[in-house]
């Protein structure tokens, strides 16, 4: 760039308008904002010029007042456009300064340049400012600060996603037997006194009995007579402590919820029983304790609640993600239980294995079963296959009643090729690795996230060992691996909009799953081959490269904050539905999102394509 393509412009006044109109920036006071005009540079620049190229030092956040900037990975593949209102160079600022893309202006651009000096300065004197640019970048680091489950975070849970919704509602003028029969045939304990939009009082079964049979009173007396008047309300944004502080504080057993004067539900201390009942904790040994497959349906049936209310309290994906999984896993061993119990022992040593999101611990509202049978190597089809077809298809039918349907692609135990004995299953690896056609990469993505449910542990633990070392020394097969976690991209557009679903039932949404979570789970998976190394976690996994140096730490950290923000953006969206009464999908409208959410998963988006674009042309130290 030449002085004659370099104009400097000298007018604060369009800085300071361009601030007040554009996120983060509008967050600021007045006069920070109008200090911050006089700080700005405001430069101009053609076509072709490039800011910063990958390894450069970044002095300064670029944000665009007109024209656009690219973004490009080292090996020239385009991750993302900067268009007005947009920033550049952000991420490199809060990564030590050091370029991770070219940024190259592909429309003649105007820019307000600010110091790094600056858009530091202002991360540490505006907490709103900081959040808006640390969001990407700390969500892998809020983890370590969550609280368990069942402690600061179980009463922190809003009344709104504890009461019951929708009270029961009646007039003061209704004569009190009638309010009994409402309550008796309704089994409540309570009925809310006045109109939808005004709360009068609330009757329990309690003033029934001190204040109509006790001191004898006409049953057609008004409810308006016995009735408690104004009784203690909360909002339901209240959190569950707030509760338990009226309710024991006043001797209270029911509390009502009322926001802008409207009664919209009732929190009672059978509400506060079931709240502890919906632990993961509490499922898992109530699992335990049943025997039909009836009651073990009813007691999965309250996994989404328990997920919208580990989502409500602020629990990070990765944790509800092993809290749900834990709940499948005690599931299946309890099945298995119970089948050992009707069949009898079984012929020969075995070893239930998950594979799939179970397997990884990442089950989410939204799951069907993968699993597989290990079998000791004495074991004869002719005289013993028998015994565990029938086995199989007790534990995958079970599955399928309590709600995890089977897998369409029958990868489980009940289809024979995936119930074989331990050197078959050698011989299917080995297999894998030195012929790496379209099927077997499909085939190992699945298996290599095998985990061991129930059984003989030994009959897997030697043979992940092997296989893994098997799959390292491979350079073909490892090539092959490459190009199949590169079969998922993130739904980003050319000009960093949204590719969203075009067509059917799910038209105008993004895939969370498909497009957001399965290219980042390709992806470890290849870097734990590549290391040959043992997690099968996700989130372990690129912990683990990092550790083992097959990926480098800042490759590492921008995939797990991306990994985190798009799990939480798509479990907050299946606690939506459930709260709303629907069925949980990963099927999500954009436009449900904030523009600061927008932005953060762009970016994160932008992570992956990154990435992939890196790994595509053999370089997966980024």
């Amino acid at each position: 760039m030449t002085d004659d393509d370099h104009i400097p412009e000298t007018d604060p006044a369009l800085a300071l308008t361009f601030f007040q109109r554009h996120h983060p920036f509008d967050l600021l006071p007045p006069d920070e904002q109008h200090r911050l005009a006089q700080d700005a540079r405001l430069e101009e620049h053609p076509d072709g010029d490039r800011l910063f190229g990958v390894g450069d030092t970044v002095q300064a956040l670029y944000v665009v007042e007109r024209g656009a900037i690219d973004l490009a990975s080292e090996e020239g593949m385009l991750i993302s456009r900067c268009l007005p209102g947009e920033v550049c160079g952000a991420r490199s600022l809060l990564r030590g300064g050091v370029a991770q893309l070219t940024a190259t202006v592909s429309e003649r651009a105007r820019l307000l340049v600010l110091p790094a000096a600056v858009f530091h300065d202002l991360r540490e004197r505006f907490p709103a400012f900081l959040a808006y640019f640390d969001s990407l970048r700390d969500a892998g680091r809020r983890t370590a600060a969550m609280p368990a489950e069942g402690s600061i975070g179980e009463i922190a849970t809003a009344l709104r996603d504890l009461m019951t919704p929708d009270p029961v509602i009646v007039t003061a003028e209704l004569p009190v037997r009638e309010a009994a029969r409402v309550m008796s045939e309704r089994s409540i304990s309570c009925l809310l006194v006045g109109t939808p939009e005004r709360l009068e009082g609330i009757l329990t079964t309690g003033d029934l009995t001190a204040r109509v049979l006790a001191e004898a009173r006409d049953p057609a007396s008004p409810v308006g007579s016995v009735m408690t008047r104004d009784p203690r309300t909360l909002p339901p944004e209240a959190c569950l402590f707030d509760a338990l502080l009226v309710m024991s504080g006043s001797a209270i057993g029911h509390l009502p919820i009322v926001e802008d004067g409207r009664p919209v539900g009732i929190v009672t201390r059978t509400n506060l029983v079931r709240r502890q009942s919906l632990t993961a904790a509490a499922l898992v040994s109530d699992i335990a304790r049943h025997d039909r497959i009836e009651d073990l349906a009813a007691v999965v049936a309250r996994v989404p609640r328990l997920l919208a209310q580990l989502v409500g309290v602020g629990v990070e994906a990765w944790k509800i993600g092993h809290l749900v999984t834990s709940v499948t896993d005690a599931l299946t061993r309890r099945l298995i239980e119970l089948a050992l119990a009707k069949l009898g022992p079984a012929p020969v040593p075995f070893l239930w294995l998950a594979c799939g999101s179970q397997g990884r611990r990442e089950q989410t509202g939204v799951s069907d079963q993968d699993n597989c049978l290990i079998l000791d190597d004495s074991f004869d089809p002719d005289r013993h296959d028998a015994w565990f077809e029938a086995f199989a298809r007790e534990v995958s039918d079970g599955l399928d009643a309590c709600g995890y349907y089977y897998c369409p692609g029958d990868m489980m135990a009940t289809n024979p090729r995936w119930r074989q004995k331990a050197s078959v299953w050698r011989d299917y690896f080995a297999g894998w690795i030195a012929r790496p056609d379209p099927m077997a990469q499909m085939l190992a993505s699945v298996m290599f996230d095998l985990r061991p449910i129930h059984g003989e542990t030994d009959l897997f633990a030697g043979m992940q060992s092997e296989t893994l070392e098997a799959a390292r020394k491979n350079s073909i097969f490892r090539a092959h691996m490459t190009a199949n976690s590169l079969k998922h991209t993130p739904p980003l557009g050319l000009f960093r909009g949204f590719a969203l679903i075009r067509s059917g039932e799910h038209k105008d949404t993004l895939d969370l799953k498909l497009s957001g979570v399965v290219p980042i789970v390709d992806l470890a998976r290849l870097y734990a081959l590549t290391g040959a190394l043992s997690p099968v976690n996700t989130r372990e996994r690129l912990m683990a490269a990092r550790e083992a140096k097959v990926l480098s730490a800042s490759g590492a950290d921008d995939l797990l904050d991306a990994y985190d923000l798009i799990s939480n953006i798509r479990l907050e969206h299946q606690a939506r539905q459930v709260r709303d009464g629907g069925k949980p999908d990963n099927f999500m409208a954009p436009s449900t999102l904030s523009a600061l959410e927008r932005n953060h998963l762009k970016d994160a988006f932008g992570v992956i394509k990154t990435l992939q674009s890196a790994i595509g042309h053999g370089n997966q130290m980024v």
